[in-house]
Protein backbone atom coordinates (compact mmCIF):
# COMPACT_ATOMS: atom_id res chain seq x y z
CA UNK A 1 0.00 0.00 0.00
CA UNK A 2 1.44 3.72 -1.04
CA UNK A 3 -0.34 5.16 1.52
CA UNK A 4 -2.21 4.19 5.20
CA UNK A 5 -6.22 4.94 4.56
CA UNK A 6 -9.13 5.24 6.84
CA UNK A 7 -8.97 2.82 9.37
CA UNK A 8 -12.33 1.66 8.79
CA UNK A 9 -11.62 0.90 5.08
CA UNK A 10 -7.98 -1.11 6.59
CA UNK A 11 -10.66 -2.71 8.70
CA UNK A 12 -12.69 -3.84 5.69
CA UNK A 13 -9.61 -5.16 3.97
CA UNK A 14 -10.52 -8.84 4.91
CA UNK A 15 -13.66 -8.55 2.61
CA UNK A 16 -11.12 -9.50 -0.28
CA UNK A 17 -13.05 -13.40 0.48
CA UNK A 18 -15.98 -12.45 -0.74
CA UNK A 19 -15.25 -9.78 -3.65
CA UNK A 20 -12.45 -11.83 -4.59
CA UNK A 21 -14.33 -15.12 -4.80
CA UNK A 22 -16.53 -13.21 -7.22
CA UNK A 23 -13.66 -11.72 -9.57
CA UNK A 24 -10.99 -14.58 -9.20
CA UNK A 25 -12.47 -17.89 -8.44
CA UNK A 26 -15.98 -17.52 -10.38
CA UNK A 27 -14.79 -14.84 -12.35
CA UNK A 28 -18.45 -13.46 -12.90
CA UNK A 29 -19.18 -11.98 -16.58
CA UNK A 30 -21.43 -9.30 -17.28
CA UNK A 31 -24.84 -10.01 -17.42
CA UNK A 32 -24.58 -13.88 -15.51
CA UNK A 33 -26.77 -14.40 -12.88
CA UNK A 34 -25.45 -14.92 -9.24
CA UNK A 35 -27.06 -16.65 -6.23
CA UNK A 36 -25.68 -16.30 -2.60
CA UNK A 37 -26.51 -18.20 -0.02
CA UNK A 38 -26.09 -16.41 3.42
CA UNK A 39 -25.86 -12.49 3.73
CA UNK A 40 -23.18 -12.11 6.14
CA UNK A 41 -20.40 -9.65 5.39
CA UNK A 42 -18.89 -12.25 3.33
CA UNK A 43 -22.23 -12.60 1.61
CA UNK A 44 -22.26 -8.98 0.74
CA UNK A 45 -18.75 -8.67 -0.11
CA UNK A 46 -19.45 -11.27 -2.99
CA UNK A 47 -22.65 -8.94 -4.30
CA UNK A 48 -20.52 -5.98 -4.11
CA UNK A 49 -18.17 -8.45 -6.42
CA UNK A 50 -21.50 -9.36 -8.98
CA UNK A 51 -22.59 -6.39 -9.17
CA UNK A 52 -19.57 -4.57 -10.16
CA UNK A 53 -18.54 -7.18 -12.74
CA UNK A 54 -22.05 -6.20 -14.23
CA UNK A 55 -24.07 -8.93 -13.09
CA UNK A 56 -27.18 -9.00 -14.92
CA UNK A 57 -29.62 -11.32 -11.57
CA UNK A 58 -28.10 -11.24 -8.00
CA UNK A 59 -30.17 -13.49 -5.52
CA UNK A 60 -29.53 -13.30 -1.72
CA UNK A 61 -30.75 -15.88 -0.02
CA UNK A 62 -30.96 -16.08 4.10
CA UNK A 63 -33.70 -16.63 6.66
CA UNK A 64 -33.05 -13.07 8.35
CA UNK A 65 -35.12 -10.60 6.46
CA UNK A 66 -33.75 -7.82 8.20
CA UNK A 67 -30.54 -8.19 6.10
CA UNK A 68 -32.58 -7.39 3.03
CA UNK A 69 -32.45 -3.82 3.29
CA UNK A 70 -28.36 -4.29 3.56
CA UNK A 71 -28.35 -6.41 0.73
CA UNK A 72 -30.07 -4.12 -1.47
CA UNK A 73 -27.24 -1.24 -0.75
CA UNK A 74 -24.83 -3.85 -1.78
CA UNK A 75 -26.37 -4.51 -5.26
CA UNK A 76 -28.95 -7.40 -4.01
CA UNK A 77 -31.79 -7.10 -6.88
CA UNK A 78 -34.11 -10.42 -5.27
CA UNK A 79 -34.46 -12.29 -2.17
CA UNK A 80 -35.41 -15.27 -0.98
CA UNK A 81 -36.39 -16.71 2.69
CA UNK A 82 -36.31 -19.93 2.93
CA UNK A 83 -38.71 -19.97 5.92
CA UNK A 84 -41.44 -18.55 3.32
CA UNK A 85 -40.72 -20.99 0.81
CA UNK A 86 -43.33 -24.00 0.06
CA UNK A 87 -40.89 -25.95 -2.24
CA UNK A 88 -37.12 -26.21 -2.18
CA UNK A 89 -34.61 -23.13 -2.37
CA UNK A 90 -33.29 -25.07 -5.70
CA UNK A 91 -36.16 -25.34 -7.23
CA UNK A 92 -37.45 -21.38 -6.51
CA UNK A 93 -34.43 -20.11 -7.82
CA UNK A 94 -34.51 -22.20 -11.44
CA UNK A 95 -38.41 -20.67 -11.39
CA UNK A 96 -36.77 -17.06 -11.11
CA UNK A 97 -33.85 -17.80 -13.35
CA UNK A 98 -35.45 -20.14 -16.32
CA UNK A 99 -33.13 -23.12 -15.60
CA UNK A 100 -30.49 -22.07 -12.47
CA UNK A 101 -28.29 -18.89 -11.98
CA UNK A 102 -24.72 -19.34 -13.34
CA UNK A 103 -22.99 -18.43 -10.18
CA UNK A 104 -23.64 -19.73 -6.39
CA UNK A 105 -21.75 -18.56 -3.48
CA UNK A 106 -22.12 -20.48 -0.23
CA UNK A 107 -21.30 -18.34 2.70
CA UNK A 108 -23.32 -20.16 5.57
CA UNK A 109 -21.46 -22.98 6.44
CA UNK A 110 -23.99 -25.49 6.31
CA UNK A 111 -24.26 -28.55 4.24
CA UNK A 112 -27.74 -28.91 3.62
CA UNK A 113 -27.25 -25.03 2.09
CA UNK A 114 -24.39 -26.35 0.03
CA UNK A 115 -26.27 -28.83 -1.33
CA UNK A 116 -29.11 -26.63 -2.20
CA UNK A 117 -26.30 -23.81 -3.88
CA UNK A 118 -24.79 -27.07 -5.80
CA UNK A 119 -28.27 -27.79 -7.50
CA UNK A 120 -29.81 -24.17 -7.70
CA UNK A 121 -26.45 -23.92 -10.85
CA UNK A 122 -27.23 -23.98 -14.67
CA UNK A 123 -26.63 -27.46 -16.47
CA UNK A 124 -23.91 -27.66 -18.29
CA UNK A 125 -21.59 -24.83 -17.07
CA UNK A 126 -22.78 -23.46 -13.01
CA UNK A 127 -20.42 -22.71 -10.55
CA UNK A 128 -20.61 -23.17 -7.03
CA UNK A 129 -18.06 -21.64 -4.86
CA UNK A 130 -17.59 -22.34 -1.45
CA UNK A 131 -16.81 -19.71 1.22
CA UNK A 132 -18.34 -20.94 4.74
CA UNK A 133 -16.41 -22.87 7.09
CA UNK A 134 -17.90 -25.79 7.63
CA UNK A 135 -17.46 -27.46 11.42
CA UNK A 136 -19.25 -30.59 10.80
CA UNK A 137 -17.62 -33.59 10.22
CA UNK A 138 -20.20 -34.72 7.45
CA UNK A 139 -19.29 -35.15 4.16
CA UNK A 140 -19.99 -33.10 1.25
CA UNK A 141 -23.91 -34.39 0.21
CA UNK A 142 -23.00 -34.61 -3.47
CA UNK A 143 -23.39 -37.98 -5.82
CA UNK A 144 -20.11 -37.93 -8.46
CA UNK A 145 -22.69 -39.00 -10.87
CA UNK A 146 -24.32 -34.83 -10.29
CA UNK A 147 -21.07 -33.73 -11.92
CA UNK A 148 -22.15 -35.28 -15.07
CA UNK A 149 -24.21 -32.51 -15.30
CA UNK A 150 -21.67 -29.93 -16.29
CA UNK A 151 -21.77 -28.48 -12.50
CA UNK A 152 -19.18 -27.63 -11.39
CA UNK A 153 -18.21 -26.81 -7.52
CA UNK A 154 -14.94 -25.34 -5.76
CA UNK A 155 -13.34 -23.57 -2.61
CA UNK A 156 -11.90 -20.15 -2.73
CA UNK A 157 -9.31 -19.25 -0.16
CA UNK A 158 -8.27 -15.56 0.25
CA UNK A 159 -10.14 -14.48 -2.48
CA UNK A 160 -7.70 -15.98 -4.79
CA UNK A 161 -5.64 -12.90 -4.55
CA UNK A 162 -1.93 -13.71 -4.39
CA UNK A 163 -0.92 -11.63 -1.42
CA UNK A 164 1.88 -9.86 -1.97
CA UNK A 165 1.81 -9.36 -5.17
CA UNK A 166 -1.87 -8.69 -6.13
CA UNK A 167 -3.30 -7.92 -3.11
CA UNK A 168 -1.40 -4.10 -1.99
CA UNK A 169 -2.34 -2.88 -5.55
CA UNK A 170 -6.43 -3.56 -4.82
CA UNK A 171 -5.86 -2.49 -1.71
CA UNK A 172 -4.37 1.11 -3.47
CA UNK A 173 -7.23 1.08 -6.20
CA UNK A 174 -10.19 1.07 -3.92
CA UNK A 175 -8.48 3.82 -1.38
CA UNK A 176 -7.99 6.09 -4.55
CA UNK A 177 -11.70 5.20 -5.85
CA UNK A 178 -10.33 3.32 -9.13
CA UNK A 179 -12.65 0.47 -7.82
CA UNK A 180 -15.58 1.72 -5.90
CA UNK A 181 -16.58 -0.80 -3.90
CA UNK A 182 -19.29 0.08 -1.04
CA UNK A 183 -16.91 -0.08 2.24
CA UNK A 184 -18.82 2.30 4.20
CA UNK A 185 -21.71 0.01 4.02
CA UNK A 186 -20.04 -2.74 6.19
CA UNK A 187 -19.04 -1.08 9.48
CA UNK A 188 -22.58 -0.80 11.03
CA UNK A 189 -21.15 -0.50 14.55
CA UNK A 190 -18.48 1.30 16.43
CA UNK A 191 -17.88 0.62 20.24
CA UNK A 192 -14.95 1.11 22.86
CA UNK A 193 -12.68 -1.54 22.96
CA UNK A 194 -14.62 -2.00 26.54
CA UNK A 195 -17.87 -3.21 25.27
CA UNK A 196 -16.25 -5.98 23.11
CA UNK A 197 -18.27 -8.52 24.34
CA UNK A 198 -21.22 -6.63 23.00
CA UNK A 199 -19.39 -6.34 19.60
CA UNK A 200 -19.37 -10.28 19.62
CA UNK A 201 -23.33 -10.14 20.77
CA UNK A 202 -24.16 -7.89 18.01
CA UNK A 203 -22.55 -10.40 15.10
CA UNK A 204 -23.96 -13.72 16.75
CA UNK A 205 -27.58 -12.32 16.65
CA UNK A 206 -26.92 -10.72 13.27
CA UNK A 207 -27.31 -7.54 13.83
CA UNK A 208 -23.88 -6.44 13.17
CA UNK A 209 -21.68 -6.93 9.85
CA UNK A 210 -18.30 -5.49 11.58
CA UNK A 211 -17.67 -3.53 14.33
CA UNK A 212 -14.98 -1.22 14.57
CA UNK A 213 -13.51 -0.90 18.25
CA UNK A 214 -11.48 1.90 19.25
CA UNK A 215 -8.80 1.46 22.01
Amino acid sequence: MRQPGPWHDQALIPLKQGVGAAWNTANVTEGSSVAIFGLGAVGLAVAEGARLRGAAKIIGVDINPDKFAKGREMGIMEFINPKECTKPVNEVIKEMTGGGVDYSFECAGNLDILREAFVSTRDGWGMTIVLGIHPSPRLLPLHPMELFDGRRITGCVFGGFKGKSQLPAIVDKCLTGEIRLNLDGFITHELPFAEINKAFQLLEEGKSLRCLLHL
